[in-house]
């Protein structure tokens, strides 16, 4: 898919490098591998946040209704493989290291286990391809602490790392996604009528929080809104005829007098049942694997309210190892790499690719970028930021 924006690609030509960069962190959530792992697993995700284990033990069940084995550890190995296997293609030698913030292997591990293999500068992914409190700065809190830790295992003195991480940017609208997204979403329609409606979903997220994501630029839903209006655009010309689509939201937690981005896809999906639709396309454009929130949420609850209903609905796959998303992976690192040459040379770096209506985010978080709360800071530090308490 050729880029729209205005901005242009900032690969190179000749053979990519990695340099300053000897690691790759493929920086994801984390999930529980057994029924004992469950519990543990999701304290460590609610840690800070005061939840009885009454009410961990409801959610558990999501996860025990699979055998108490969360499908996102197997996806990040299968992801994981291929990020090495496209770098090789390429003739890069940047070894691939996988580290979690809520299960094992844990960030600080894989971030123990680059420096004995001698790596002094990594270049952290994340497995969340949008901007917000929960995709972005919790993951960057966390790094924060794991090289703190780090720090600590060595005896270093505060203020000195033996070893630094810069992050991808958000690449919500990086050609890549939208691209594999779309394959998925074209391949769906190869199962339904042609004037099935498209519900795109996502995690849903607290109003508060939607409000703080929008610092920076686009909020966490119109981000979502770009990428929808991109892969519905490019599936249609591919099809041949028009798709109808809206976006949707799932997994909302939280007590139930904190509002939360809304409609729910359960709720939207009888909607568009009683205003005659007859067939839905659900899209999972909010998640880059098949992990729990699409197995459970969408797979079970929100194909079973489709059937109840009697609709005829399919999920489209997420994005997963799709050779566009991986390759597009690969370009977002070698960008950030230029950047990091350019930056330490003393000149301007180069503009990221896009597609669609919003800019590149930015590879280093601006102070106030993607708070949970508009204007309050958590007074937590975070990685990869112009302030770390900003």
């Amino acid at each position: 898919m050729a880029p729209t924006s205005s901005t242009s690609s900032t690969v190179p030509s000749q053979t990519p490098v990695a340099a300053p960069y000897d690691a790759l962190l493929l920086y994801s959530f984390g999930g529980p591998d057994g029924p004992d792992d469950v519990l543990p697993f999701l304290r460590n995700v609610t840690a800070g946040k005061g939840i009885p284990d009454e009410r961990l033990a409801e959610v558990a069940e999501h996860y025990h209704h699979f055998g108490g084995r969360s499908p996102i550890n197997g996806q990040n190995l299968a992801l994981q493989r291929a990020l090495a296997d496209e770098l090789a293609r390429r003739g890069v030698d940047l070894p691939v290291l996988w580290g979690n913030r809520n299960w094992a292997p844990y960030t600080r591990d894989a971030l123990r286990a680059a420096l004995a293999d001698g790596s002094r500068r990594v270049v952290a992914l994340v497995t969340s391809a949008y901007a917000s409190y929960s995709g972005c700065r919790q993951y960057r809190e966390d790094l924060w602490g794991a090289l703190e830790d780090v720090r600590e295992d060595l005896g270093l003195p505060a203020g000195e790392q033996p070893i630094a991480v810069d992050k991808v940017r958000a690449y919500y609208n990086h050609p890549g996604f939208v691209e594999a997204n779309t394959d998925a979403l074209v391949e769906a329609f190869e199962k339904v009528p042609a004037d099935a409606r498209v519900v795109f979903v996502t995690h849903s997220i607290p109003d508060t929080m939607e409000a703080a994501s929008g610092f920076a630029g686009p909020s966490y839903r119109a981000q979502h809104l770009d990428v929808a209006a991109q892969v519905a655009s490019a599936a249609a010309a591919r099809l041949g005829h028009d798709v109808a689509w809206d976006l949707a939201f799932c997994s909302r937690s939280g007590p139930p007098s904190q509002p939360w981005l809304e409609p729910d896809v359960n709720d939207h999906v009888r909607e568009l049942a009683a205003g005659g639709t007859t067939a839905v396309v659900i899209a999972p454009i909010g998640f880059v694997s098949d992990h729990m929130e699409v197995a459970f949420d969408l797979d079970t609850e929100a194909l079973e309210t489709a059937a109840g209903l009697g609709l005829t609905a399919v999920r489209a796959d997420s994005v997963g190892t799709r050779e566009p998303f991986v390759r597009g992976l690969v370009d977002l690192v070698l960008e950030r790499a230029a950047t990091a040459r350019a930056l330490d040379a003393g000149e301007q770096p180069p503009v990221g690719v896009t597609v669609g209506a919003h800019p590149p985010r930015r590879d280093v978080c601006p102070v106030g970028c993607c708070r949970q709360r508009d204007g309050v800071d958590s007074g937590i530090p975070a990685a990869c930021s112009v302030d770390p308490l900003g």
